[in-house]
């Protein structure tokens, strides 16, 4: 979406110690001609940052402009739900309560709180706006207080609670019980329900699209009774997200460009525009580089996760059915089934040097066997992943240049031209979905895009709305909300008549296929406690398309299901206790 259409958040913040601001003091900046300055002119301390209607508003954006210090967490769900092309701490079994992810996710959110907290301080306290629009302000501040308390009780399961602007010394209560954090989180959200002045949702072009709104704080009060498990709670909060007017869009693939992302299927998202520092930095990290005549993916998509997409008409994808014994071959036998058609001599000797059986060569052929099992599939798949001898429109210098993802790479030869990563001697599936497409995306810099983070989306609810069922022993019911989302994507239905074991497995899958990359499966496995099983299964680690792998994970334990007390904070404040299995 272009700049102008987009609600603008003005940057405030401050220097965090141990996550709270500083001094109890704010930086602001303010917003001129309609883009963001990001350079902070003036420092006001909290009693005097509220004295007008354009501080306090300034203010509440800056609570808002703290969803992106977690971004972090987005990207790490694309590191166990897809493949990171590099292993880190928590994939290689090395993680501590010291750890960077850990210290870093804490500051970030307490950030967000602190900021929170000052602004309802400020607006109950100060502001001089009028009382309908401070009530609207104040349940949205409230919003993303339990937001962002939300992602602290996902992660670490009990956190210390704070509801008032404190200062960096006074940061000093124990830890609230999970339970207790829960509570305070319903607490918020049901005063921004009950807020007649927080508008149902917002449309399509409205300049206020992106601000809290009922049908978010219904959607995500609902998420937390999924964690309670308070199954009635939560069918009764999703029910109301679809009577506010949520509804599928009818497009998955076109759902993440940038004309689609204000469709009733959003219920709440973090604006981005493509300025650096307020861009999204999902399609640098999946593959900007696509669009601008070569590709760095720091994402990769597991050969795990591709099976996982079913045929169209909803049964199981099993690669025997279209290369006979491939599932019992060492995985880099397999590679012989990937290779392009027609082979220099000199390329099929390079692959016999490598002990591949080329007489399962087929010069003619190749292609086409290996892209049949491919082609009857679940369509978001070939809508989220670049597909060996797939295309995608990237770009030659200025212009938009169509690429094909094959196997050994070529440099351009003869108007033929191959899709170039920087990991060229590697073949790896890489992500389509967010990633720009063509030579003009847009944007002034590949790490700044303007295509917003969604946070909830319709889909994410109706299928939490039937696992919720599905729980409460609802089984048909459950069957059909899972339904609307396949049938969205053209795959078969689920029949009536499974077992509630069996829908369970079903809508886990579903999610896993639907939601990818966007910040929301990591969290479901850790709460399932299904992670080891998912990314962590015998034989898991960063693999080619054909399973080959080239960095082994290792699980590091099963304390990896509920985070570590940043150690850095303990230090700070003594009276923080570890989650068992942390004691480095």
């Amino acid at each position: 979406m272009t700049t102008n259409n987009k609600r603008k958040y003005c940057f405030w913040g401050g220097r965090a110690i141990s996550g709270i601001l500083f001094g109890g003091a704010i930086l602001f900046s303010s917003c001129e001609k309609g883009l963001l300055d990001t350079t902070p002119k003036t420092q006001v301390l909290t009693n005097n940052m509220w004295l007008t209607e354009n501080l306090t508003d300034q203010g509440v954006n800056g609570v808002y402009q703290a969803l992106r210090l977690g971004q972090d967490l987005f990207v790490y769900d694309s590191y166990v739900t897809m493949q990171g092309r590099d292993n880190s701490t928590l994939m290689n079994g090395t993680a501590t309560s010291s750890s960077g992810i850990f210290s870093s996710t804490w500051q970030n959110l307490y950030e967000g709180i602190q900021r929170a907290n000052n602004a309802i301080y400020g607006i109950t306290e100060i502001s001089p706006v009028a009382e309908d629009k401070k009530a609207r302000l104040l349940a949205e501040v409230k919003f993303l207080r339990a937001f962002y308390y939300y992602r602290l009780n996902q992660l670490y399961r009990g956190v210390p609670i704070y509801t008032e602007p404190i200062t960096w010394d006074k940061v000093d209560k124990p830890r609230s019980t999970e339970q207790e954090v829960w509570d305070l989180i319903i607490s918020d959200l049901t005063a921004c329900i009950n807020e007649t002045q927080l508008p149902d949702r917002y449309q399509k072009g409205d300049g206020n699209f992106g601000r809290a709104t009922k049908s978010a704080a219904y959607a995500l009060r609902g998420k937390v009774y999924m964690y309670t498990q308070e199954w009635a709670k939560a069918i009764a909060d999703f029910e109301e997200v679809k009577n506010l007017g949520h509804t599928l869009f009818n497009n998955y693939a076109d759902l993440f460009k940038g004309d689609n992302e204000q469709s009733p299927e959003i219920i709440f998202s973090i604006q981005n525009m493509p300025l650096s520092g307020y861009g999204s930095d999902y399609q640098f990290r999946f593959g900007s580089r696509s669009a601008f005549g070569s590709n760095w993916n720091t994402y990769l998509i597991s050969p795990e996760m591709i099976d996982r997409y079913q045929r169209k008409d909803g049964t199981p994808f099993n690669w025997d059915d279209y290369i006979p014994g491939y599932n019992e071959m060492e995985p880099k036998m397999r590679e012989v089934f990937f290779l392009r058609n027609n082979l220099t001599a000199e390329e099929i000797q390079n692959m016999a040097d490598k002990g591949l059986d080329m007489s399962l060569y087929l010069p003619d052929g190749n292609e086409e066997r290996v892209t049949a099992a491919y082609a009857d599939r679940d369509p978001r798949l070939a809508s989220t992943v670049i597909l060996p001898y797939s295309t995608f429109l990237g770009a030659n210098g200025s212009a938009d240049q169509l690429f094909t993802s094959r196997w050994p790479y070529r440099q351009e030869f003869g108007g033929v031209f191959d899709l170039r990563t920087d990991i060229v001697p590697r073949f790896y599936y890489y992500p389509r979905k967010f990633v720009y497409e063509g030579a003009n995306p847009g944007i002034p810099n590949r790490q700044a895009g303007g295509y917003d983070y969604i946070v909830m989306r319709y889909a994410d609810i109706l299928l939490l709305w039937a696992e919720a069922l599905n729980e409460s022993q609802k089984t048909s019911e459950a069957v059909l909300k899972v339904n609307e989302v396949r049938a969205r994507a053209g795959v078969g239905n689920i029949p009536l008549g499974i077992s509630t074991d069996d829908l369970r497995k079903e809508i886990r899958d579903e999610r896993r296929r639907e939601l990818i990359a966007e910040g929301v499966i990591y969290f479901d496995e850790l709460r399932w406690k299904t992670l080891k099983e998912t990314s962590f299964q015998e034989g898991s680690g960063i693999k080619e398309v054909w399973g080959t792998i080239n960095s082994p994970y290792t699980w590091g334990g099963d304390q990896l299901y509920i985070w570590p007390i940043p150690q850095v904070e303990r230090e700070r404040n003594t009276s923080l206790t570890q989650n068992t299995g942390w004691d480095d």
